[in-house]
Order: C-alpha cells, then sequence, then structure tokens
C-alpha cells in the first residue's frame, strides 16, 4: 500500500528502503491514545461548523474508539509504509468508513497534528512524574519521623563537616524534589497550548474553531502563530531539561548512599532486594541499583544534548529533522520514571547503622565551628576567633582526643575570658542544639520544617 502522505504528484513509487528509513511506527506508536483524543476533538469541531454532518461526526468518533480499542488491545496491525500511529489511525478510518474517513484530516497536517499529540502526551507524563516525585518526597518524610533523633556528619570536600539531624539531611532532598516539582508544573504551562489549526504552516482558510479544540483537550489556550506552531519544540527542550535535573538529583543521592553502604563508611545497610551478587565473588552484596541510577542519568544528559543539537539549525517552519524528536524525549520520561518508581521503596526500606554513625561522628571535630561562633557572642572577632579553635584543634589532635576532653586551662591559654561555659556547645549534641537560624540543623528549625512539610505533603494527597 502506498502511504497516503505521497499525493498524486508522485510518479514513482517510494523505494522500500525509504519506507524502512522514514518510517517512526515503532516508537510513536505510543501516542496513539492522544492522536485519537485530537482527532476526536477535532472531528467534533468540524462538525460544529458544518464542515461534517452529525452522523458523519459520530461516525468517526464511533471508529476512532474502536481503533484505539484495537491498538490497546494488540489487535491492530502496524505497517512501515504508513510512516507513523497519525497515518495509521486515518487510513484505519478510512478502511472502515471510506469517504467519510477521508473528511477527517480537513483543515489540519500533519504538522500541527503531531506537535499536538505531542502536547498531550508530554502533559500526561508531566502529571505522572510530578506523582512520583511525590511518592519520593513522602518516603523522605516517613524517614524524618523515623530518624529524629539521629545526628550525621555532613561533609564538604568529601571531609567531616558539621553533625546535623539526619531528618536535616532528608529534607534537603525534599526541598531538591520540590523544585523540580515546581520545573515541571512551569513547564506544564508551556506545554498545555493547543496546536491544532496551524496546519501545514500558514493556517486554514476554512473556518475552524480552533478554541472549541482547545477546551475539548483541556488545554488552556492555543498557540497564536501559525509558522512558528509546526516549528516549536521548546516544550520538549525544556522537558528533556527538567528530566535531567531530577536524573543529576536522582544521581547525587545514588552516589552518597552508594558511598555511606560501602565499609569504609558503614552508615547504611540498603535492603538485598535492591542489590546484587558477583558471578565470582560469593560475599558481594552490591548496590546495583544505585549504581544504574547513578549511570542512567547520563543517558538522560545526553538526550538533552540530541534535542539541542537536533535544533539548533533548523529553519521555519516544519523539517523531517523533526521526526527525531520523540525517541530521546521518550526515553528520557521512560528512564527517569523507572528511577523514581525504585527510589521511593529503596529509600524507605534502608536501614542506618547507628553504631557506625556514632563512632564516626568522633571524628573530625565536627563541633569546631559552634565553638568558633560561641567566642564570637563573647566578643572575640571572627578572624580571631576562628584562628583559636584551629589551635584548639591542632591541640586536640596532639593528644587524640576530642575537643569536650580539652581541660579548661586549655581554652583560657587561647583567650582568658573563656570558662566553663564553653562545654555547653562541645560534642555533636550540643553543636546541634546550638544551631537557630532559619533554615538550619537545629532540632527546633527541624521540627518546623518537618510540620511544614507534612502539611504540603498532605494537602497534595
Amino acid at each position: 500500500m502506498t502511504s497516503p502522505s505521497r499525493s498524486g504528484v508522485f510518479q514513482q513509487a517510494a523505494d522500500p528502503r525509504v519506507e524502512r528509513f522514514t518510517e517512526s511506527i515503532r516508537y510513536d506508536h505510543r501516542l496513539y491514545a492522544h492522536d485519537i483524543a485530537g482527532s476526536t476533538a477535532h472531528a467534533q469541531m468540524l462538525a460544529k461548523i458544518g464542515v461534517l454532518s452529525d452522523d458523519e461526526c459520530r461516525q468517526i468518533v464511533i471508529g476512532l474508539a474502536d481503533i484505539g480499542r484495537d491498538i490497546a488491545a494488540g489487535k491492530f496491525s502496524f505497517r512501515p509504509e504508513l510512516e507513523d500511529i497519525h497515518m495509521h489511525i486515518e487510513q484505519a478510518l478510512i478502511d472502515r468508513l471510506g469517504d467519510i474517513g477521508r473528511k477527517l484530516h480537513t483543515a489540519r497536517s500533519r504538522n500541527d497534528q503531531v506537535a499536538t499529540d505531542l502536547r498531550l502526551w508530554s502533559r500526561d507524563a508531566i502529571d505522572a512524574l510530578s506523582g512520583l516525585l511525590r511518592q519520593v518526597q513522602r518516603a523522605w518524610l516517613e524517614r524524618c519521623q523515623t530518624d529524629a533523633d539521629v545526628i550525621l556528619p555532613a561533609y564538604t570536600h568529601l571531609r567531616p563537616a558539621q553533625p546535623v539531624l539526619a531528618a536535616h539531611y532528608w529534607l534537603a532532598y525534599c526541598e531538591k524534589f520540590e523544585r523540580d516539582r515546581q520545573r515541571l508544573a512551569d513547564c506544564r504551562q508551556r506545554v498545555n497550548v493547543c496546536s491544532l489549526g496551524g496546519a501545514a504552516l500558514a493556517g486554514t482558510s476554512l473556518p475552524i474553531d480552533r478554541h472549541d479544540v482547545a477546551r475539548r483537550l483541556g488545554f488552556s489556550g492555543v498557540s497564536d502563530n501559525s509558522l512558528d506552531i509546526s516549528s516549536d519544540r521548546d516544550f520538549v527542550l525544556e522537558l528533556a531539561f527538567v528530566l535531567a535535573m531530577i536524573a543529576e538529583h536522582l544521581s547525587t543521592w545514588a552516589e552518597e548512599w552508594i558511598l555511606w553502604s560501602g565499609s569504609e563508611y558503614g552508615f547504611l545497610e540498603l535492603p538485598q532486594a535492591f542489590c546484587t551478587g558477583s558471578s565470582i565473588m560469593p560475599q558481594k552484596v552490591n548496590p546495583d541499583v544505585l549504581e544504574l541510577i547513578r549511570g542512567k542519568t547520563a543517558r538522560v544528559i545526553g538526550n538533552l544534548q540530541t534535542l539541542l543539537v537536533l535544533l539548533k539549525g533548523l529553519p521555519l517552519a516544519y523539517n523531517r529533522d523533526l521526526q527525531e524528536d520523540k525517541e530521546p524525549l521518550f526515553d528520557s520520561v521512560d528512564t527517569v520514571s523507572a528511577c523514581l518508581e525504585l527510589a521511593a521503596p529503596l529509600i524507605q526500606q534502608t536501614r542506618l547503622r547507628h553504631d557506625r554513625i556514632t563512632a564516626q561522628l568522633q571524628h573530625g571535630y565536627l563541633d569546631a565551628t559552634t565553638l568558633m561562633e560561641y567566642m564570637i557572642t563573647r566578643g572575640i572577632p571572627q578572624r580571631t576567633a576562628h584562628h583559636l579553635v584551629g589551635r584548639l584543634v591542632a591541640r586536640a589532635m596532639e593528644r587524640r582526643i576530642p575537643l569536650h576532653e580539652l581541660p579548661l586551662v586549655d581554652f583560657q591559654q587561647e583567650d582568658a575570658s573563656l570558662d566553663a561555659g564553653v562545654y555547653q556547645v562541645l560534642g555533636v549534641q550540643n553543636a546541634v542544639r546550638a544551631f537557630r537560624s532559619h533554615g538550619s540543623t537545629g532540632p527546633d528549625q527541624v521540627a518546623q520544617q518537618t510540620a511544614t512539610w507534612q502539611r504540603r505533603l498532605k494537602e497534595d494527597a
């Protein structure tokens, strides 16, 4: 069968190799439900303006629904000569309805049809991704309650820096994923614009009602320039970028927990259901899920790069290059979704090893900064206090003892005004309790932030 896209102007059939080269049905078949939704709304609009009779519209709508059910049930045959999902559905409708089916493509082109389908698909993907991110945030919030009294060493440059509540650590990831949800919501506004009616590039001379189609499909409005419609893939790029950001955040978490689950740190024990073994070393329990989450970030970033390069030199309006936009987008959505689906249960089921954490808290002089700030409250200039605490740490290191085991005389040798009150800020427990700035790891601040997140996630349920 010759492709319906080859009009009577062609005097030569397409080379079978060209048909194989140009088809996209192997991956764009997943747009079928969105193509049927768009075609249904288009048919109803054509009936409203009198291009279709009510009976013709009814037959088309029923025929499209039947085709959708056949595709969903695996009863539909895909053929490469029909190129894409749009031509498959249209040809199936023509096969069933004859000339009535041939009327459906009135006042539209595959250019605006493809853009509309991809916007509908992207909108659904955004909503699903946002829901998955919420599940991950809820998993972190559950950990905040489970690990409410746990103190962790926090790091800069992979060196121990200051003590923080575990809940403070977990809430940091809630914040990251909240920004991702906000980016998705912002992206959705630009996705949620109806492209149908732009036709090939100049619009149509027929009296179509684009706003009617937009309302039927749940779009917030219509795009305003027909030339822009068929070339615009900004929304694809934007979604690909947001997906790359989500993947980056997942990769940061994965890297951290890979380190923390190793014997050198030993802070946590991953559930074996999310680990794999070695083909040669029987003792190994490897963090392969986390490693793959970290690794799959590379392909999501690569997909963004692919799309940027794809679009960088295209003139207005439509160019067939744009057929290549779907595979990278589909792959990024699939990859990030799979990572998020595993992230929530992995977060929930991982066990902290309190003994190893407590032991590590004794190293690195994590209370040194709090001691410096205590000195500042007693009128010592920050730079002076910084220098004095460094000297005290050096003294403690020489004796291989923590700061709180230094006798008072050592503190008074550095500054005679210091008294026994200095011990109220030493040790990780005292150091954590001393924090009070908004957004800090102080117990009151963390409790407030946890309560705020509980309200947010409850309201969003």
